[in-house]
């Protein structure tokens, strides 16, 4: 059984498609942040996995996440809880970690629609995949929110970002280790009514967002 984590914060909107949509042998674990509109009650009354993580945090849930997958399987999944990923194309992901091509599977997102991923998020992530690019030799072109890696490597990592700046640790800490990444093309489709973005839902969570990015970098 494959543990996919779901950081979650106010993801009631979204919860009940994307859980019934998790695919034959993967399991769901949301790592809730926080939430106060009801995403809690959803996910008990479906009988999935809750862990509560009181530290606030992007990086904080994932983390608490990763640490609670069981570790038989040896691979794990994350992808945000909004609606916009589709979990069915997990395995594309995980099989390749699973088979030994790849340590890190990244889903490159394919947004549907212009609304799905707005233009100066687009560019933003752009320009950061870019500077990974040259400065690691990463073929990264997505800051990817959905992937897949071993458990156990990791945790071996060492991250230390517990908000925005996480999954750009991740990548330079993957470069830095050596590990072969590999992006697969996921669809992206604009978050579910009623959730909002984290990062570019407001003014404060894209200026903490680019702040955690920036102190990653100067790490």
């Amino acid at each position: 059984m494959t543990d996919v984590v779901l950081p979650c914060l106010n993801e009631a909107a979204a919860l009940p498609w994307l859980l019934a949509r998790m695919p034959a042998g993967y399991r769901p674990i949301v790592a809730d942040n926080g939430s106060t509109d009801g995403s809690l009650e959803i996910v008990r009354r479906l009988g999935v996995r809750l862990i509560e993580v009181t530290q606030p945090g992007y990086g904080a849930a994932v983390h608490a996440g990763v640490l609670a997958a069981d570790p038989a399987d040896g691979v794990v999944c994350v992808m945000d809880a909004d609606g916009s990923f589709d979990p069915a194309e997990l395995p594309a992901l995980a099989d390749l970690v699973r088979s030994g091509t790849a340590d890190l599977a990244c889903g490159r997102r394919r947004p549907t629609t212009a609304r799905a991923w707005p233009v100066h998020a687009r560019l933003g992530n752009a320009v950061l995949a870019r500077r990974i690019r040259a400065d690691t030799g990463l073929p990264v072109h997505d800051i990817a929110p959905m992937r897949a890696a071993r458990q156990d490597a990791l945790l071996a990592l060492d991250l230390r970002d517990r908000r925005f700046g996480y999954p750009l640790e991740l990548l330079l800490g993957a470069a830095r280790a050596g590990w072969r990444v590999h992006e697969v093309d996921v669809t992206y489709r604009p978050r579910a009514a009623g959730t909002k973005s984290k990062v570019t839902g407001t003014v404060r969570g894209t200026l903490r967002a680019i702040h955690d990015m920036r102190a990653v970098l100067a790490a």
